[in-house]
């Protein structure tokens, strides 16, 4: 099989090409096209099959980790887009619930006010009311007045069509009628009902989340169709599937429907490359570091698992998401955080970013504001000589003039304000890496930090530091490790159904009806998209709560029959997991079981464990020696640094720090008194001194 993954970055299009056969892999990196970035897509596929005579029709499978949508929602940039609601439930999108995101601020955006995703003079009220009761009809849907709010709505140049109607998720007949006439009325019209995208209570999330799906679904659809068109244009037959934020992959079909699970395409394809470096150097605790030019992305990995967020804790740009979604937390900094003073004069960086285009001023494309990759250049950690393996030129100058222009404003040199610009970063880092470990009840010094993203190794080793982590792990492709991740899932999706059932009271037959239909819908969505039934794995799970309680803990069902022994475990199961999150747990307390959930996972070929052959002597990786100036005890101090080629470091021997480790898709920094060493599949594991 011959496999391509393409991640699409802030600042890079990362590509890798792996042939399953003859287990060999190459890597790609070409600047992102904003306006379009498909173009970068296939550019980047097209290059790196005319550098490694990749015969191009012959690729199996284009694997695709994309920010359209985020992009959409962060920048407020989609759709114009109109809402048909239950009559009195017009305002559920503005009012929210009773918290504030800042509860004790007066000086507050609440995004679903101050960006609303539907203008309230785009959104309807018509005459329907279902029940909270199954097939519970309060008040029939008026049909005719929903055909004269389309055609308002038409006539108003919306784009997009939002229903969401109230108790849509017992019954979604009356969301499903509305779908048939909007289809009759605007067939032009992207449809969005709530039942399909995420059928679970909660009417302010359901409404917001499906919301969301309207207003980026006109971009993200044109976007995929304009990918397929030009793969095929530029003669790649490959079948195309993209990442979601769920950890798997779905046809460009399924994803130009529901376009909010891609939501958090590229971060999450970043965690699966993590889990990837984890199970290669057999370590079962990972907090994966992922730092690009924009962004960092947190996640913590047990025993090769991560966790989804829970529905109290899935928010995108302020505003509440319901579908599954990996657990990752994003915190604006990367090589392109700006360092600026604010209007009280506090040195900040980030969450500005210069992007890729100024971006840093080292890049030499007319940046005129100091970034971390400035600071890092004025510090000596990046080598101008040998940047993207000699393809970029670095602009030293440019560098030193924008950080002494910020020196100026602190009255600081200049080498203390590039060290400043990095210990904040880097402290901004590890207060996030504390919110996902200590705050929970974990501790860091249990983990193994696995660093990537074109910035992640270049500050691992300080914020390991800082929260003593006792090692960092580089993977082999630093720099391109989202797009490594791609090779690595499957075809996945998941359906939920709201049940609301008690432990006291549980009706058996039901729930396991239920289970049994949410299989049959997965597996036949699977066997369409051309997987084998053999290939097919189904698993369960419940989100269950204390009676009372506001929110759920979710906990892995047994599969087969579903009878009080099974019931059971999960209970049990239920309890731990409840004490493990919150310190105590209460077995006397009926349970409750709010929603029950399928996963479906269809097999796709995947990257294999591949030995790496470097048959030279430690002396022939060193490139040159130079000066890089590090804080030693809080002094600045400039030590003769090693500058090693990463790509002919022998496995299995040791080298010292202080040195700076180059390949094509990253720079690592390994400070004074570290170790490090390559091990037998390619992973740089730095031992983290004090």
């Amino acid at each position: 099989m011959k496999l391509f993954g393409v991640d699409v970055g802030g600042t890079f299009t990362d590509v890798i090409f792996n042939d399953t056969d003859k287990q060999t892999t190459v890597i790609h990196k070409v600047p992102t096209t904003l306006d379009d970035p498909s173009t970068g897509v296939v550019q980047g596929i097209l290059e790196l099959c005319e550098r490694y005579l990749i015969d191009k029709t012959e690729i199996d499978h284009v694997f695709h980790g994309t920010t359209i949508a985020t992009n959409a929602v962060l920048e407020y940039d989609g759709a114009k887009t109109g809402m048909i609601t239950t009559k009195g439930y017009r305002d559920i999108v503005h009012i929210g619930r009773h918290q504030r995101p800042q509860n004790y601020s007066i000086m507050q955006e609440i995004p679903w006010q101050d960006k609303p995703l539907v203008q309230r003079r785009h959104r309807i009220a018509v005459a329907e009311r279902m029940g909270p009761k199954k097939n519970e009809v309060i008040i029939p849907l008026r049909e005719e007045e929903v055909r004269e709010s389309v055609r308002i709505l038409k006539e108003m140049g919306v784009d997009s069509i939002i229903v969401n109607f109230l108790f849509s998720y017992i019954n979604p007949q009356h969301e499903d009628r509305v779908k048939e006439i909007i289809e009759e009325e605007y067939p032009e019209a992207f449809i969005t009902i709530s039942s399909e995208v995420s059928p679970q209570f909660r009417e302010f999330e359901r409404f917001t989340t499906a919301s969301i799906n309207g207003f980026i679904g006109p971009k993200v659809k044109h976007y995929i169709q304009n990918l397929e068109l030009r793969l095929k244009e530029s003669g790649i037959p490959a079948e195309l599937h993209i990442m979601c934020s769920n950890g798997g992959v779905a046809t460009p079909h399924t994803v130009a429907e529901k376009p909010v699970n891609t939501l958090l395409s590229g971060p999450a394809a970043g965690i699966l490359g993590g889990v990837w470096s984890g199970q290669v150097t057999k370590r079962n605790k990972i907090i994966t570091f992922d730092v690009g030019g924009t962004s960092a992305d947190i996640g913590i990995i047990k025993d090769n698992t991560y966790s989804e967020s829970s529905a109290r804790d899935t928010w995108i740009a302020g505003y509440p998401v319901m579908v599954p979604m990996i657990d990752i937390h994003t915190i604006g900094a990367g090589g392109g955080s700006i360092a600026y003073l604010d209007e009280g004069r506090a040195f900040k960086v980030g969450p500005k970013s210069a992007g890729s285009r100024p971006g840093p001023a080292c890049y030499g494309h007319g940046g005129m504001k100091p970034t971390v990759s400035d600071a890092n250049v004025v510090l000596g950690r990046i080598d101008e000589e040998n940047f993207l393996g000699g393809e970029m030129q670095i602009h030293k100058n440019a560098a030193y003039q924008v950080i002494d222009e910020l020196a100026d404003s602190l009255h600081l040199s200049r080498e203390r304000t590039a060290e400043g610009i990095l210990q904040i970063m880097n402290n901004n880092m590890a207060n996030a890496i504390r919110e996902k470990t200590v705050q929970k009840g974990e501790d860091p010094r249990e983990f193994s930090l696995v660093a990537f993203g074109g910035a992640g190794p270049l500050h691992a080793v300080d914020v390991a530091k800082i929260l003593n982590i006792p090692e960092v792990i580089v993977p082999l492709y630093p720099g391109i490790n989202s797009a490594t991740g791609l090779l690595t899932t499957d075809l996945k999706y998941d359906v939920i159904k709201t049940e609301f059932m008690l432990s006291s009271d549980l009706d058996f037959a039901t729930l396991h009806q239920d289970f049994y239909e949410l299989e049959e819908e997965l597996t036949r969505r699977l066997l369409e998209d051309g997987i084998a039934e053999d290939q097919i794995t189904i698993l369960r799970s419940v989100d269950c709560r204390y009676i009372g309680q506001g929110y759920e803990l979710r906990v892995d069902f047994p599969t087969g029959l579903v009878d009080k022994q099974s019931v059971e475990l999960v209970w049990e199961e239920f309890h731990k997991n409840h004490e493990s999150e919150y310190g105590h747990s209460f077995y006397e307390n009926p349970i409750e079981i709010v929603n029950i959930r399928v996963t479906g996972l269809g097999s796709m070929p995947k990257i294999k464990k591949q030995k790496v052959n470097h048959p030279y002597l430690l002396e022939e990786a060193l490139l040159k020696t130079g000066e890089t100036i590090f804080n030693i005890n809080g002094t600045l101090e400039k030590v003769v640094t090693k500058f090693y080629q990463r790509e002919q470091i022998p496995v299995g021997v040791k080298f010292q720090g202080p040195c700076i480790v180059l390949q094509k898709d990253t720079t690592t920094v390994i400070p004074p008194n570290c170790t490090a060493f390559i091990e037998e599949f390619g992973n740089m594991i730095i031992k983290v001194g004090v």
